[in-house]
């Protein structure tokens, strides 16, 4: 598949063509920026959630494990191991804070992040140009709409971290497993034999 994406037609779409094409869209972008991030963490010796973790210690500054919990959806004990790697391999320090001792801070070590950002500057000349081509009243759009996107995916996982897990031990549907069910007699009377027939390919499905 080329890495090139199909551009959105520039003829007059309804409303719900509009908001179809703008969730593919963001679709897009998030698959991407995973696979991005799973590339660049493999290259500078982390896993991918530990260097989300690490840029968004880069935009908070000097914050606590707990707020960096409650912006990533990670578990208290998840978070304080993404930053024990990150602290390990010296991206970020941890120190006390001044004005409450109780409070232990997390900060950046800009040493460590610049030896990342090699890996993203050819994107981010592709990005600059990309944002050239709109005027600043259309990027302040683009802006306000993605603000609120966050807002709401921030909001979204909270409410993920309410939510059990998935058993992984799911049962047979149940008209699956009462179709399958022998019979009490079928072990004492033999089944009839039947003529064979080109297999379709609903037969070829269920074999």
């Amino acid at each position: 598949m080329s890495p090139r994406t199909t551009r959105p037609s520039r003829t007059a779409r309804t409303r719900p063509q509009l908001l179809k094409a703008l969730d593919e869209a963001a679709r897009r972008i998030g698959a991407q920026s995973v696979l991005l991030s799973d590339l660049v963490a493999a290259r500078v010796g982390l896993n991918s959630t530990d260097l989300e973790c690490l840029d968004l210690l880069c935009l908070a500054g000097a914050t606590t494990a707990g707020h960096l919990a409650a912006h990533t959806g990670l578990t208290s004990g998840a978070t304080t191991a993404a930053i024990d790697r990150l602290e390990q391999a010296g991206f970020v320090t941890r120190r006390r804070d001044a004005k409450d001792r109780r409070l232990v801070l997390v900060d950046v070590v800009e040493t460590g992040v610049h030896l990342i950002m090699p890996f993203y500057e050819p994107l981010t000349h592709r990005i600059n140009k990309v944002n050239a081509r709109y005027r600043d009243h259309q990027l302040a759009t683009v802006l306000r709409y993605l603000t609120d996107a966050i807002d709401a995916t921030a909001e979204h996982v909270a409410w993920l971290q309410s939510q059990p897990p998935l058993s992984r031990h799911r049962s047979r549907h149940p008209m699956t497993a009462v179709a399958r069910r022998p019979r009490p007699d079928a072990a004492a009377r033999p089944e009839p034999r039947r003529p064979l027939r080109p297999r379709t390919g609903a037969a070829r499905s269920r074999s």
